[in-house]
């Protein structure tokens, strides 16, 4: 992806936004003049495609994040949002696998796991879903996931997130400068 001024990173919902905010928006900011996000989720096509076409226009950039929620691959995927989203191009769809919150648990190593007492059964995240997720939530944050969200993006590394979630890796070589 070539440095251009601005960056737009679109996501599914608010726990997206907050994890694209706290840990990649910062290295973007050595990339882009600007990072925006926008949450798509709930907005038609057609304002997603005029959207994209001001994007574009603006000399900007942008990544359109996905869960892969049903879909059998991720090339299935991109043809689903292709097809709803006409002016987008594939090669700027990120499919995420399985969903966001893999992406918070993959940051995690075994002493931060230990200190929010969590057990992850498996070295790799990419099998976990919101369900898996939402089961792990220790007693002391089952008032609110949000700061559990929260606790997890303060004891986030990307060096072990990429070696755990394949999803996560793939973006982080394929966007981000080193």
């Amino acid at each position: 992806m070539s440095t251009k001024n601005g960056l737009f990173i679109w996501v599914e919902g608010s726990d997206d936004e907050r994890f694209f905010q706290r840990i990649f928006c910062p290295l973007f900011e050595q990339q882009y003049d600007y990072t925006k996000i926008i949450k798509y989720s709930g907005e038609n096509p057609t304002w997603q495609n005029k959207f994209l076409k001001s994007i574009v226009s603006m000399n900007a950039n942008y990544i359109f994040t996905a869960d892969i929620d049903r879909a059998r691959c991720i090339s299935t995927k991109k043809d689903y949002i292709k097809a709803k989203v006409t002016n987008i191009e594939i090669s700027n769809i990120v499919v995420v696998i399985q969903e966001i919150e893999s992406w918070y648990l993959a940051g995690l190593d075994d002493d931060s796991c230990k200190s929010l007492g969590i057990k992850l059964k498996e070295s790799s995240t990419n099998l976990i879903t919101k369900e898996d997720f939402n089961r792990l939530i220790p007693s002391n944050f089952k008032a609110s996931r949000i700061d559990f969200m929260i606790e997890i993006l303060n004891l986030f590394k990307i060096d072990i997130a990429k070696q755990r979630n394949s999803s996560l890796k793939y973006f982080c070589d394929k966007y981000l400068q080193e």
